[in-house]
């Protein structure tokens, strides 16, 4: 079996607005408000000063938190 096949249940869901990462329970995303999430989510950026990093600019994140890299 390959390490690709074997899925993890993760800690973690992303709002497919804003991809912030939410605990499982969470029923809106604090940041955007949405209530559109998924569990199918690629990579993590965690985020302390959104004014300071470069790649929190590029991405247009302008709170505090931690960001899935790619939302399906």
């Amino acid at each position: 079996m390959s390490s690709r096949s074997r899925r993890h249940k993760r800690p973690f869901k992303a709002c497919r607005k804003c991809k912030l990462l939410v605990p499982l329970e969470e029923e809106r995303c604090p940041n955007c408000g949405s209530t559109d999430f998924t569990e199918e989510w690629e990579g993590m950026l965690i985020v302390i000063d959104p004014e300071e990093s470069r790649l929190a600019q590029a991405l247009g994140i302008t709170k505090p938190g931690k960001y899935a890299i790619r939302v399906r």
